[in-house]
């Protein structure tokens, strides 16, 4: 199991215990998008890319700053 963390910057467009489907978005680093482009992770090397496709929501949480996503991925 891998949990990561993918900031949202709307309140209510997922809930804790959906699946969601990622996107990966490829650069210089990797990056992804919970489609259909409701959250975006932080940037991540080749060696950590995210290996599955579907995660399931264990956590949202708010600060200050927004809504963040916990998702754990079947790795």
């Amino acid at each position: 199991m891998r949990e990561i963390e993918f900031k949202m910057e709307r309140q209510g467009l997922v809930n804790i215990g959906d699946e969601v489907e990622i996107t990966e978005r490829e650069g210089v680093t990797y990056s992804y998008i919970i489609e259909p482009a409701v959250a975006m992770s932080g940037c991540f090397s080749a060696r950590d890319r995210i290996k599955s496709k579907k995660g399931i929501i264990k956590d949202i949480r708010q600060n200050d700053r927004g809504f963040y996503i916990i998702i754990i991925f079947d790795e």
